[in-house]
């Protein structure tokens, strides 16, 4: 439960610092007064976005801390879970700076939103007068049916393999439409691969057999300029050969002579060891020439057709057509590895379709079970409210689909006065209907939670005095199990309270402030008479104050 709440430069707050007790509190004031403000604060600590609007003076931050008793709720292992420091009491501060950002602690640890509302989740449920109108959505209206049936865990479960279900489903259209469009390219794909396997490829192949070519379709010219070559090189009386070797021995006469001479002889030497190598080298390529046409047509055709598939494919080069082969490979491949993929996924989405359909049976049978109690606890309460003729009607009915929660789809169908017909609960319930019927909803959880906190925000819209004074009583009624605030207009609600609190706004000069103050019990007799009454208090509103009190 919250045991205190401290705010500082929020809104038309100031300064403020005030503490609750468990039990039943009511808290008054006039319209336009801050009691809005006073939620606004506390929604900020439980994790609600805010901006520079809220601050009060804008060169100051705003910081708002409060104080909840959590012993008995068993919020250790959320703690635990979120790596923070466990406290008996636990403090929640939310401060917003100048500069517009915002931080949150728990018990002096940063954490972010998501923390802190996942944490106010187990503290606080705030019921402001639009949330009365979402007890006609079906999401709301199956919470209220599996709180009572204790559906919690089966719908988490159902919740995390529908989670999965989903996914595989989706991969399974994926790898569907895949295996469509590769089906649609096997065809073809297969023609490149073969023409492109059957070419027989080779790495380095394209540059020798152009090489090769060259020499074959220039063989006599070859020929010709090698043995010309050779003519010259050796011609026995005037070839280079012959003239080398005649420079050689003129060397050898005159090499001892000098340094110098000994050089030049040394390489007239080296010389004509080098020119006779190239000279037998070029016997040797004489010798392999041959013209040979097959061959060449040979070369010619493997070369036409490495250059036409290089055309086809965009490309320059055999390695890359080698690459665009196993890519090619790879593709046809990967068609029976999707076959093998596919049948695994709707192997895995049959059994997961098994489990969640005997989830969703479990969870029908206990929202079936669930649907007389509720109704029964509904129309006891409501009678008390002023509603003696009032009947429900829930079909559940189980479809095809599966819903967030389940298969279950919900009529939750409603009728006031004798001799009517059933409606949908938002087509035909009053503003008053509706008010009473949440209180009744809330009442009913309330025996199925172990929230610490509930505040009432002007729930007695819409009602009578007499209906007021009972609704009162059930809320006194569930504040001896939990901590509940009413914020209220009516005097016979006000008067159940086991504390009051009024919100006041008050000039200061050329501020306007607004402040939140506990009544002592005489404040609080003038407060309810001026509630019955109006400003003038007269002594029989102070007498009829004193008798709703007692």
């Amino acid at each position: 439960m919250i045991t205190s709440l401290s705010i500082k430069n929020y809104a038309l707050i100031e300064k403020l610092s005030i503490d609750f007790s468990k039990g039943f509190s009511i808290i008054t004031g006039e319209t336009g007064a801050g009691k809005s403000i006073i939620l606004g604060a506390l929604g900020l600590v439980l994790g609600k976005r805010a901006d520079l609007t809220s601050l009060k003076n804008k060169e100051e931050k705003c910081v708002i801390e409060a104080h909840f008793e959590i012993l008995k709720y068993n919020l250790r292992p959320f703690f635990e879970a979120n790596d923070l420091d466990y406290e008996d009491e636990t403090i929640i501060r939310r401060e917003i700076l100048p500069s517009g950002k915002s931080r949150a602690f728990i018990n002096d640890s940063p954490v972010n939103l998501q923390e802190l509302q996942e944490l106010s989740l187990f503290l606080i449920d705030i019921h402001s007068q639009h949330q009365t109108q979402e007890l006609s959505e079906e999401k709301v209206q199956f919470e209220i049916i599996d709180a009572i049936a204790n559906n919690q865990e089966l719908i988490l479960d159902y919740q995390t393999l529908l989670k999965t279900y989903k996914s595989d489903k989706s991969k399974l259209n994926l790898l569907l439409k895949k295996q469509g469009d590769a089906i649609k390219e096997q065809e073809y794909n297969t023609f490149l691969l073969n023409e492109l396997v059957t070419s027989h490829l080779k790495s380095g192949e394209q540059e020798t057999l152009e090489a090769d070519y060259e020499k074959l379709n220039n063989v006599e010219i070859i020929k010709e300029s090698i043995d010309k070559s050779l003519a010259i090189a050796n011609e026995e009386q005037i070839g280079v050969m012959h003239n080398l070797k005649e420079i050689k021995i003129s060397l050898q006469k005159i090499a001892s002579f000098s340094p110098e001479y000994f050089s030049l002889l040394e390489r007239i030497s080296s010389l004509l060891i080098e020119f006779d190598d190239i000279s037998t080298e070029l016997s040797r390529c004489s010798e392999k020439l041959i013209n040979d046409p097959e061959q060449l047509e040979a070369i010619n055709q493997k070369l036409q057709l490495i250059y036409n598939l290089q055309k086809k494919h965009q490309v320059a080069t055999v390695d890359e057509l080698l690459e665009i082969q196993t890519q090619l490979e790879n593709s046809v491949l990967e068609l029976g590895n999707l076959e093998q993929e596919i049948a695994f996924l709707t192997k895995s989405i049959q059994q997961k379709t098994e489990s969640l359909d005997a989830l969703s049976k479990a969870i029908h049978k206990k929202r079936v079970d669930a649907v007389p109690v509720l109704s029964q606890q509904l129309i006891s309460i409501l009678e008390t409210l002023g509603m003696p003729n009032v009947r429900f009607k829930m079909d559940l009915n189980e479809s095809s689909t599966y819903f967030e929660n389940g298969k279950d789809e919900l009529e939750f169908l409603f009728s006031a006065n004798k001799g009517t017909d059933f409606g949908l609960l938002k087509k035909v319930a009053s503003g008053g209907e509706m008010s009473r019927i949440m209180l009744a909803v809330k009442a009913i959880l309330a025996q199925y939670s172990k929230l610490p906190t509930l505040i009432f925000d002007e729930i007695d819209t819409g009602v009578s005095g007499e209906i007021a004074n009972r609704m009162g009583e059930i809320m006194k009624e569930m504040s001896q199990t939990m901590q509940i605030f009413a914020i209220t207009h009516l005097p016979q609600i006000a008067a159940k309270g086991t504390a009051h609190f009024k919100v006041s706004k008050a000039t200061v000069g050329e501020d306007t402030q607004s402040e939140l103050k506990l009544l002592s019990s005489q404040e609080r007799v003038v407060e309810i008479a001026q509630m019955l009454s109006g400003t003038v208090v007269s002594d029989s509103a102070l007498n009829h104050a004193k008798a709703l009190l007692n």
